[in-house]
């Protein structure tokens, strides 16, 4: 499975909070956006969800018949870094992108590599999906570099 979330702002420090905010105690959906919104600077609701279903991704949380709970891992294990890369969708071809160029590689020349891996039912749901997926794949470009994957350059990424 793959998940589509790659919240915002792109912060290691934030993800470390949010990660602590999780019960290692099961609890229900509401209770860990509770948490969240109340032990870090998450304001919404929504987003709180967000930052819970990225920690699930990366393997920082699992859900269990009882509600979500934290795994006992650092953020900065590398199991969580290959989570990203494996259970984020369009990680696993963006980096491809980033490898296979010869030239550091801006968001937009990113986005052109990789616009066609967008589903059609993303580019239906959104007025502006081009954009909506540009800023998708900068953000997922610095969760790259946040992970050691990539490294970034003024507004240019390349292979770390």
């Amino acid at each position: 499975m793959r998940f589509k979330t790659a919240p915002g702002p792109v912060d290691s420090d934030l993800l470390a909070a949010v990660h602590g905010a999780i019960p290692l105690v099961p609890g229900s959906v509401d209770d860990c956006c509770a948490r969240i919104r109340n032990r870090t600077v998450v304001e919404s609701r929504a987003d709180a969800e967000t930052w819970l279903t990225f920690c699930r991704a990366l393997r920082l949380a699992t859900r269990t018949d009882r509600g979500y709970e934290r795994r006992r891992r650092e953020h900065t294990d590398p199991a969580v870094a290959n989570a990203f890369t494996e259970r984020v969708f369009g990680v696993a071809e963006l980096l491809d992108t980033v490898e296979t160029t010869e030239s550091p590689l801006s968001t937009g020349t990113a986005f052109d590599a990789i616009h066609t891996a967008v589903p059609n039912w993303e580019r239906n749901r959104h007025a502006d999906w081009e954009a909506v997926w540009t800023d998708r794949t900068r953000r997922l470009l610095d969760w790259s570099v946040v992970f050691g994957h990539v490294v970034r350059t003024d507004d240019e990424y390349r292979p770390a």
